[in-house]
């Protein structure tokens, strides 16, 4: 699939120095709405490519890294559902976090597409990335709250007259992530075999299957909101990348592929001995 191709949310800068209050809640000059394909068809050509690069190392986890990485997949199989009061509450917590001055008016509202969602109603965007997007974001919003603020308005570079939307490029990096670490490989394995043997564990764990992966562990094990701060990293970096191929957002897959490729090779980097050493991380501002 070209580059260039797919349906897409784009959000238009009004202009560099726009001040809070005077944020128009919902007009065709703010927010352009594509189909929520985008989000799916996206990520099909940034994520799903396995290169002769991916080798397929052999290791075992060790008793701490195979807790973890069940911890992290229970994360990862939970789907964001609005009946939930917890799911309710950490989305309201989002909006208190990035708009503190604004009452929002229901889980429901126009005013979501402020923050870069396709729509009223951000659950359809979840369903990309499940609920750990949306824990995600509030990890970023409540660990790093400059880089949040600056990412969601924009304040830095030299910007395109359009932009990428800041929440679904947020849940667009959560599936990258869960890609790129060979996560997901594990739960649709075992789905997989479920048809042919009845007798699966699916409490059991399978080891990632790519160097990316089994290094990840090594973080995982160490520190249990690894996955949390690789995604702060890798907004900031894509951001970065953003600013630095002067995109607007047809080019979003090309910045979201570049953003993949440099992250591989940081972690890659022999003197990298936990996510803070990663380049990339001096980005961020708390």
């Amino acid at each position: 699939m070209d580059d260039r191709e797919g349906s897409f949310v784009a959000v238009r800068r009004i202009s560099q120095g726009l001040e809070r209050g005077n944020t128009c809640h919902s007009t065709s000059a703010e927010v352009v709405a594509g189909s929520a394909a985008w989000l799916g068809r996206g990520l099909s050509c940034v994520c799903a490519q396995r290169r002769e690069s991916d080798a397929r190392p052999s290791f075992d986890l060790t008793p701490s890294q195979e807790e973890c990485l069940q911890r992290l997949q229970n994360r990862m199989d939970i789907a964001y559902d609005s009946s939930i009061p917890e799911h309710q509450e950490a989305l309201r917590a989002l909006w208190n976090i990035a708009f503190p001055e604004e009452e929002l008016r229901g889980l429901i509202s126009e005013q979501w597409k402020e923050m870069g969602w396709q729509g009223k109603d951000p659950s359809t965007d979840f369903r990309g990335g499940g609920f750990i997007s949306l824990e995600n974001l509030l990890f970023f919003a409540r660990n790093f709250p400059k880089s949040f603020q600056d990412l969601l308005w924009k304040q830095e570079g030299d910007r395109s007259v359009w932009e990428y939307p800041f929440a679904v490029a947020g849940v667009n990096i959560t599936f990258m992530l869960i890609q790129m670490l060979d996560l997901e490989a594990v739960t649709l394995r075992l789905l997989f075999d479920s048809f042919h043997q009845l007798t699966v564990c699916f409490n059991s764990t399978v080891k990632p299957r790519t160097i990316i992966g089994a290094i990840f562990l090594k973080f995982l094990s160490e520190n249990e909101s690894a996955f949390d701060l690789l995604y702060c990293i890798t907004f900031k970096l894509m951001d970065h990348q953003w600013l630095a191929m002067r995109a607007s957002y047809m080019d979003f897959n090309t910045v979201m592929k570049a953003t993949r490729r440099q992250l591989e090779r940081e972690l890659l980097l022999e003197d990298i001995t936990r996510l803070e050493d990663l380049p990339s991380y001096t980005l961020l501002s708390r």
